[in-house]
């Protein structure tokens, strides 16, 4: 069982090492979490006494006013044999020997975190003590509550130490050990206040009774150890300190416990309770509590553990990777995010994501749809087929048919495809840009970093424009060379009218009857029919090659080039990571590092159980 002690003390330290120090951070604590005990008192109660009886040693500052400013986390190690040592969680490699150092060091060391102000702090101070006079046990201990601040400290002093002491004694797993000085009224006991606060029933309380020997003569504190004035779950404690003058004699704190144990057999008030007092029994009775509470709680501990990886785990992967701090890894980083940028990209066209389906929305509806809307029928009404043979023949008409007619009335038809073609190229372009923007979106890399967002962006759209303008050129080509080069096949297996051959002594109006113009302008459509079912195949092949393909192929190609040309500053600038973000990421990682070392602690125990 006492690896279970040693265990905790382990997470302990690692947590303060690593900025857990409960404090409701918004991050997962495992500080909260370990069992622990906390010890309270007013100023003056003999706490300090208490803890230096209980560890056999005078280590613990002293004088006027508010002495304790930061908690001490007191880890006590029984070893079987050897010199007693001490060691500081801030200075590991460092033994000390000398006790009256250990006093001055705590002093130091809260100095330097709270200065010579008077202040006080919640981050704790560790201290080892390692002697064969201890029991397995960790105390923590707690700046000593007062309703008056000393000479050079802040107003809000008394106020800062009751929260303190509040935020470590209202957690569940915190272990109250009570001291109240007997030769006061029990009921102004600042101790007994605080933990009835937050601990009504009494079921994490200690109540340690000191300055038993001080009381007024023809009283005695019986009924309070008996649990009759105020009853606790766990029994009542008296102990007997040493006096100022034993203190200031150097009497010896294992002659001080004999003598303590004395006093209790030889008071007849409590010799039937004297089994049960004293700092030595005070000791035994926290560490065989501690462990079992720790024995108990080590299945929910290790389940939190677990469940605080895989959430912080997943945090850290949302939050993505730290920025390298060389321009080769900066460059690779960048390179990386936007390759995952490109990918998403393509699974949007390749169908894997949603978005591309779009795309063929525009070849098999929208293109369709506004082509069937250019109403060649009325582009070839009788009067503008008469109106446009006739313009055609100019001065001379034709002899045998009127070709110059055909190829006009074909081309002023074939051009106005040029509006749907146009439209087609600018409707999939529309659908890249949105796919492109949902896949900066959806990139989480990229929500790092805006600058290089916004220029991922940028560069892919240039891209997109330029892929635009080339994709209409082509299209639009595909028009041209209809309107170019007619099909002469197509007109060659029309029928001949052999009796219009062309009669000179006619005049030209009188040479087509509306007959006749129907079928030209019948042949017309038929011919301009035939060229919209072929380019609305070659359109969409035309759009997806000079666009989709080639958004696919080359998007960020343009911007890879820029980019090779950048030094280390200036891909930094691309990197312009939000400071709360990178602090956060700093902070889980270190948190991260506390619950695996945790759980490698938990599973080193249990192997060796």
């Amino acid at each position: 069982m006492e690896n279970l002690i040693s265990l905790v003390n382990r997470l302990q330290k690692a947590c303060t090492a690593l900025g857990d120090h409960g404090e409701g951070s918004a991050l997962p604590t495992l500080w909260d979490a370990l069992p622990s005990i906390a010890v309270v008192g007013g100023q003056s109660s003999g706490k300090s006494s208490v803890l230096e009886s209980v560890v056999g040693k005078d280590f613990l500052p002293r004088g006027s006013g508010i002495v304790t400013r930061r908690p001490l986390v007191l880890q006590l190690h029984r070893i079987d044999e050897g010199r007693e040592y001490a060691e500081f969680g801030h200075l590991p490699r460092k033994k000390f020997t000398d006790f009256g150092a250990v006093r001055k060091e705590i002093s130091d060391e809260t100095d330097r975190e709270t200065g010579r102000t008077k202040g006080v702090s919640t981050v704790p101070i560790y201290l080892s003590i390692y002697s064969p006079n201890v029991v397995n046990l960790t105390l923590i201990d707690l700046p000593g509550l007062t309703k008056v601040a000393v000479e050079g400290q802040a107003e809000n002093t008394v106020a800062d130490i009751e929260s303190m002491v509040r935020s470590f004694i209202e957690k569940p797993n915190c272990i109250i050990l009570a001291v109240s000085p007997a030769n006061q009224d029990l009921a102004t006991s600042d101790a007994i206040k605080i933990s009835r606060e937050v601990d009504p029933k009494g079921e994490r309380t200690f109540g340690v009774l000191t300055k038993i020997d001080l009381m007024d003569k023809g009283t005695d504190a019986v009924d309070i150890l008996e649990g009759k004035s105020y009853k606790l779950q766990f029994p009542w404690i008296g102990v007997v300190n040493r006096s100022q003058a034993d203190i200031n004699k150097n009497v010896d704190m294992i002659a001080a416990r004999q003598r303590e144990k004395e006093y209790f057999y030889q008071t007849p008030e409590y010799i039937h309770l004297a089994p049960r007092m004293g700092s030595e029994h005070l000791g035994k009775v926290l560490s065989n509590h501690l462990e079992s509470v720790i024995k108990s709680r080590i299945p929910g501990l290790q389940s939190m553990i677990n469940k605080s990886i895989m959430d912080l785990e997943s945090e850290l992967s949302r939050l993505g990777k730290p920025i390298a701090t060389d321009a080769g890894g900066k460059l690779y980083m960048i390179m990386e995010i936007c390759r995952i940028f490109d990918g998403a990209y393509k699974e949007r066209l390749d169908g894997v994501r949603s978005g591309g389906d779009k795309i063929y929305n525009v070849f098999d509806s929208q293109l369709p749809a506004a082509m069937k809307r250019l109403q060649f029928d009325k582009h070839l009404a009788m009067e503008n087929v008469r109106k446009l043979i006739t313009e055609a023949d100019g001065y001379q008409p034709h002899l045998i048919a009127p070709e110059q007619g055909y190829r006009r009335l074909i081309e002023t038809a074939l051009i106005t495809i040029k509006g749907p073609a146009e439209a087609a190229v600018d409707a999939v372009h529309a659908i890249l840009k949105e796919l492109v923007n949902k896949s900066i979106s959806e990139t989480v890399e990229l929500k790092q970093y805006p600058s290089l967002r916004v220029e991922v962006g940028n560069a892919a759209i240039e891209s997109l424009e330029r892929m635009k303008d080339e994709s209409k050129r082509a299209t639009l080509q595909l028009v041209e060379m209809e309107c170019s080069y007619l099909t002469v096949d197509f007109f060659r297996k029309l029928p001949q009218d052999t009796e219009k051959g062309g009669n000179p002594t006619h005049s030209i109006f009188d040479r087509y009857n509306d007959s006749y113009l129907r079928r030209i302008g019948s042949n017309v459509l038929s011919y301009v029919n035939m060229v919209c079912a072929s380019l609305r195949n070659s359109i969409p092949k035309s759009i997806v090659y000079c666009q989709v393909r080639e958004s696919k192929r080359s998007l960020l190609d343009h911007f890879f080039a820029e980019l090779g040309k950048k030094e280390a500053r200036q891909l930094g600038k691309l990197l312009d990571e939000d400071p709360a973000v990178m602090q956060r990421r700093q902070s889980i990682a270190k948190r991260l590092e506390l619950y695996r070392a945790a759980q490698a602690e938990f599973d080193t125990v249990a192997w060796a159980k």
